[in-house]
């Protein structure tokens, strides 16, 4: 079965990468949160997508040149709703201290392709595995050098390879670089491509899937999972799908 993945937690709804987001996805039974780690200043590791805090914060900068204190005054709710007004950005420790007794798996993008954070996937690997949570966390990232260090690590199962990139070689690249699965965005998913994955016992994830139309392409392909903001709309789909092939 398909697994539903809250992208930044049900963020059609909420602040993205916000607790908000993620108790939303819990309460709509997604199967599991993806978010995102950046390093600030002092090298804390935060839920954060974009190298900028312009469109989230409304100010100049970017997320390395704060420090966790700094930051953590500023409201990254308000510009979403007045009713998440006071909404601050999220550690990653805090956020792994509030999934660790959740049935839910941790899909963390490694935000170094734009922007070198030094050091980003040891510090990252250290605090999953300071909270035993490697046996469900799911790596990835769209820089190559990054899926290649997270493959030296041995107790690292998951390593997601980040494309949006057409290539004849997709699999085998992947593969090459240490990957042990591909998230795919939407635009690149082939069922052809998928059938040749699963039998090359290589999981298929496709990113970021909100249209009716996407949802239901993706769950008749039987991909591994999809990431979506609307994590309530695609489990009524997915009921409704696997029900009919049940009759």
């Amino acid at each position: 079965m398909t697994s539903i993945i809250a992208h930044r937690g049900a963020s059609h709804y909420a602040p993205e990468n916000s607790i908000p987001a993620f108790e939303l996805a819990h309460e709509m039974k997604a199967d599991g949160i993806e978010t995102d780690v950046q390093l600030t200043k002092d090298n804390i590791p935060v839920l954060f997508h974009d190298e900028s805090l312009k469109r989230i914060f409304g100010i100049n900068g970017w997320i390395n040149q704060y420090t966790l204190l700094e930051l953590k005054q500023l409201d990254m709710g308000k510009s979403f709703h007045e009713k998440f007004a006071g909404t601050s950005i999220v550690t990653l420790e805090e956020f792994l201290v509030w999934v660790k007794d959740k049935p839910l798996t941790l899909h963390l993008e490694l935000k170094n392709n734009k922007m070198a954070h030094k050091n980003l996937e040891k510090i990252t690997y250290n605090l999953i595995a300071q909270h035993q949570l490697l046996d469900k966390t799911y790596f990835s990232t769209f820089s190559d050098a990054s899926v290649s260090c997270l493959a030296g690590f041995q107790e690292i199962a998951h390593i997601g390879w980040l494309t949006s990139r057409q290539r004849r070689d997709l699999l085998s690249y992947a593969l090459s670089i240490g990957a042990t699965a591909i998230h795919i965005k939407h635009t690149l998913l082939r069922q052809r491509l998928v059938k040749e994955a699963k039998k090359n016992g290589i999981p298929v994830r496709v990113y970021t899937v909100n249209s009716s139309r996407l949802l239901h392409r993706c769950f008749s392909y039987n991909v591994d999972s999809i990431f979506t903001n609307v994590p309530d709309q695609a489990f009524v789909i997915r009921k409704d799908i696997y029900r009919r092939f049940l009759v």
